[in-house]
């Protein structure tokens, strides 16, 4: 697999995509939780791309790169739960579910990515 960005990324593409998603989702939270949950969730969404970028950058050596995905991992992770305590707290009647599904799904890619670079990356 020879890629000449880290746009190419299936992964990074989806961060990306979803990463705006989350920011335009946040801005609809009650104005006292704009700089709280709202800030949060924008930083631990955004932080999956950066994370893939900067891994990326690092790709030369193997245990960096996987070390930033394992980074992306866990803000995937993160967000996952934030989109929880939204959902119970401020979307009980019409929950984020698609948006739930869609981070779950980006966070079994970036670990099946994972195990990829650990076994075949050079």
């Amino acid at each position: 697999m020879i890629m000449k960005s880290y746009r190419e990324l299936e992964i990074y593409q989806k961060a990306h995509k979803l990463a705006i998603e989350v920011h335009a989702v946040s801005l609809k939270l009650p104005k006292y939780e704009l700089y709280e949950t709202g800030s949060q969730i924008r930083r631990a969404s955004k932080s999956i791309s950066h994370n893939i970028v900067e891994g990326y950058g690092r790709k030369k050596y193997k245990n960096d790169f996987i070390k930033f995905l394992v980074y992306a991992q866990s803000s995937c992770d993160e967000v996952n739960d934030q989109i929880d305590f939204i959902n119970e707290i401020h979307f009980i009647e019409k929950p984020l579910t698609d948006l739930k599904e869609d981070y779950e799904v980006l966070g079994r890619q970036i670990n099946k990515f994972i195990q990829y670079v650990e076994q075949n990356w050079k």
